[in-house]
């Protein structure tokens, strides 16, 4: 059976968050208001972002443009962005009189006025039991206090990475593997924080993407430290390059060259275990 052609466009649910894929069964112009049926079965508006593209096929799990909104349900939207800033001005004047430790990252209210969450962060626990009450109070809500991490802060607001693309944990990344100084090492990085952080202050979630064909490569090969004995001469082994499958030597005379890493087998490894970096959870 031929799969249906359906539609995708970059949807914005509101101003300060990431945009994000939504199927469309027709083409409709940017800037325009649609309404959403989310994939948990809850309904939104969102705004169109930029132009749609056609697929040959219908993706699963995609939140679907049921139709364009009407007028009254634009007004909704644009009043519930409003509560939202409202509610957001409410929660730090609370939390602050109340001498609450935490950080508020955003605000979120369901368009049906089912639930408005509050996303913030914290070091630790935090009681907010009065808070949530003084909140219901002033906006006759049901409230949700989520607390998030802070590579979800970073998912959650979006923004541009030093490779000049949207965040990943904003686009399609849904969850976070563990990270760690090796990734960085194996695959020739500078080790400085500045180059291999995101803006969360977290090793880069890109890291995980290619290690495994890293790990593959280095895979039985000598460690970068181990001395190899030829002979009677001795080297160390300084660095590997992955695409040109070659690793670097040290001579003990200080002289340096490179060679395939398939010559490796003819030498013998006298082992020199370098110093493991720790992980990131």
């Amino acid at each position: 059976m031929e799969e249906k052609e359906t539609f995708i466009a970059f949807g914005l649910l509101k101003p300060n968050r990431p945009d994000i894929l939504l199927k469309l069964s027709k083409p409709v112009s940017r800037g325009s208001y649609v309404f959403v049926e989310l994939p948990e079965g809850r309904k939104e508006v969102y705004q169109i972002k930029d132009y749609c593209f056609r697929l040959p096929y219908e993706p699963k799990e995609m939140p679907v443009v049921l139709r364009k909104a009407n007028p009254k349900e634009i007004d909704a939207y644009k009043k519930k962005l409003e509560l939202e800033n409202k509610a957001k001005e409410l929660c730090k004047k609370f939390a602050q009189e109340l001498n609450l430790e935490m950080k508020l990252v955003d605000v979120e209210c369901y368009f049906d006025r089912s639930k408005i969450i509050f996303y913030y962060t914290a070091e630790g626990r935090i009681d907010f039991r009065e808070l949530v009450k003084q909140l219901a109070r002033a906006l006759r809500m049901r409230i949700e206090m989520r607390q998030i991490g802070v590579r979800n802060e970073t998912a959650l607001l979006g923004g541009i990475g030093i490779c000049g693309k949207e965040f990943c944990c904003a686009q399609f990344l849904k969850t976070f593997e563990a990270l760690s100084i090796k990734m960085a090492k194996d695959q020739g990085l500078i080790l400085d924080p500045n180059k291999i952080s995101g803006p969360c202050g977290r090793l880069l979630c890109c890291l995980a993407y290619e290690e495994k064909n890293y790990a593959e490569f280095l895979s039985g090969l000598p460690k970068v430290g181990s001395k190899l004995s030829i002979g009677d001469n001795t080297f160390r082994v300084v660095k590997y390059n992955f695409f040109q499958k070659s690793v670097t030597l040290e001579a003990s005379s200080g002289e340096i060259f490179t060679i395939p890493v398939s010559e490796l087998k003819n030498y013998i490894i006298s082992e020199e275990e370098p110093i493991e970096e720790g992980g990131e959870p």
